[in-house]
């Protein structure tokens, strides 16, 4: 375990003053699991005024007892900062949270154990002593050491309690467990506490709980993590409308063993997304969740018309509960009322592609196949992506990069007619077009001078067979680069 020079300095002019201080905290977890801490956290017996006489140069703004404490930065940090606060906090223990979330009144504490005995779980509540010689020492009270090789999420002491004080480390419980890696779960008792205060979670702001919810769907295991909101009854509270997807039954079209509920295949769906994009996630988990309202008849031949627009309504309503920044909330309702866009290789060609650009936009585009991937998956179909979507992406490159046209060159229409006194007619797209010929030959001629020039010694040519040559040239080159794509997708 290597600790920062500079956490090492701090705790060591804190010792020379005669108080205790110890790396606390998250951090001493991630050490401990061979992990890089992205914040370190001391917590000492001084006084927030002891502290700042050590170190003058800092910042105490809150009532909690925590200094900002300056110091260098690594060097491998951002360039753009010169020092980095870590957080210095005198023992404490805590009252009364009437609010469920913070302290009636802080109170400072005499003794380690009174401070680390009042943190969320075990696994966060080990403390570190650095000894002479940079010995490290783990002080591990309520057994979070055993927990992290067991892969337990525990509430230190009695778990309710714990909610009690905070409500929000009911999200931070679930979150820790798709978070920290495979085969974590959550301790029996710190479940059944969650279960029974997870009414609590109304006390605490929309917008934690939405970042906490950002962190379980951008995590890798984000489908344990909605699913164990569900147990605990906390999704009640979030997104209700997920519960009513439970339960209701797929057709044909989802009719795939485990996943054949609404419910299921959102899970599923989430799991197998392949991006990392808070909005295609979120997208992915709720692009049925109007399925629910939208169903019509019951088994395999139950329909579900226009759930993509009912779903997409439903969303931004949900989002803007959660005080998502507007262009989230745009982007994910913009894959949910497209995810159902219609295509099929010898049905629809290139108007139909067009037609999909225009209405999600070519930025747009990869992520609303990354959510038919995820939807596709999470139908328990084995391919994410089949033929027919390879197709679909190489129909979206050919007409969005339109590789051989006139729109490259450098003069247009209305440079001839003002430069060569043409008016209009057919004889400037002839002209255009035996222009574009050249270039493809040469690209160094698409300069306006020499295309000018040359336009002028055209005006006085045959035209007819100079306009034959060309597009003969043009389709040949829209042949070539037709064929290239075909070939980045595999496709006939």
């Amino acid at each position: 375990m290597k600790i920062p020079s500079q956490i090492i300095e701090v705790i060591e002019k804190l010792e020379t003053k005669g108080f205790e201080a110890f790396v606390v905290g998250g951090c001493v977890r991630d050490l401990l699991l061979g992990l890089e801490p992205k914040d370190w956290d001391v917590t000492t017996n001084a006084c927030p005024e002891e502290i700042l006489k050590i170190f003058p140069d800092s910042v105490y703004e809150n009532e909690f007892g925590t200094v900002g404490v300056k110091i260098k930065k690594e060097p491998k940090k951002e360039k753009n900062r010169e020092v980095e606060i870590v957080e210095v906090t005198t023992y404490r223990i805590e009252s009364k949270y009437s609010d469920k979330r913070h302290p009636d009144e802080v109170r400072f504490a005499k003794t380690l154990k009174e401070d680390l005995s009042r943190r969320d779980f075990t696994i966060n509540s080990m403390a570190l002593k650095i000894n002479k010689g940079s010995n490290l020492e783990i002080i591990d009270l309520f057994g979070g050491k055993e927990d992290l090789k067991n892969k337990v999420i525990r509430a230190v002491g009695k778990a309710e309690e714990r909610f009690d004080e905070d409500a929000l480390r009911m999200m931070r419980a679930l979150r820790f467990v798709c978070f920290l890696g495979k085969n974590w779960r959550l301790e029996n008792q710190t479940f059944k506490a969650i279960c029974k205060r997870a009414k609590n979670l109304k006390f605490i702001s929309v917008e934690r709980i939405r970042d906490e919810l950002n962190k379980i769907i951008l995590s890798d295991q984000p489908a344990l993590g909605i699913n164990l909101l569900v147990e605990t009854g906390l999704m009640t509270l979030i997104i209700p409308e997920v519960m009513a997807t439970i339960g209701v039954k797929q057709n044909r079209h989802h009719y795939y063993g485990p996943f054949n509920t609404v419910y299921k295949h959102l899970l599923a769906s989430l799991e197998k997304c392949p991006s990392k994009k808070l909005e295609v996630r979120l997208a992915t988990f709720l692009h049925d969740i109007g399925k629910p309202l939208a169903k019509k008849g019951q088994g395999e031949s139950a329909t579900f018309y226009q759930h993509e627009y009912i779903g997409a309504k439903m969303v931004e309503k949900i989002m803007n509960r959660l005080k998502y920044p507007n262009r989230i909330i745009e982007k994910t309702v913009l894959l949910v009322k497209n995810h159902m866009f219609y295509y099929n290789v010898d049905e629809v060609g290139e108007k139909g592609v067009r037609r999909v650009l225009r209405k999600v936009g070519l930025e747009n585009i990869g992520d609303l196949i990354d959510v038919r991937i995820g939807d596709r998956l999470g139908s328990g179909v084995a391919k994410a992506i089949p033929y027919k979507l390879r197709h679909f992406k190489f129909m979206v490159e050919k007409v969005s990069k339109d590789p051989i046209s006139v729109s490259q060159l450098k003069i247009n229409g209305n440079d001839l007619m003002k430069k060569l006194n043409l008016k209009p007619g057919p004889k400037i797209g002839a002209i255009l077009e035996t222009l574009l010929a050249e270039v493809i030959d040469d690209p160094e001629k698409n300069k306006i001078e020499l295309l000018i020039e040359r336009a002028r010694q055209l005006k006085e040519e045959d035209l007819i067979s100079l306009r034959n040559i060309a597009r003969k040239r043009i389709n040949e080159e829209k042949t070539i680069s037709e064929s290239e794509i075909k070939d980045k997708y595999r496709v006939k």
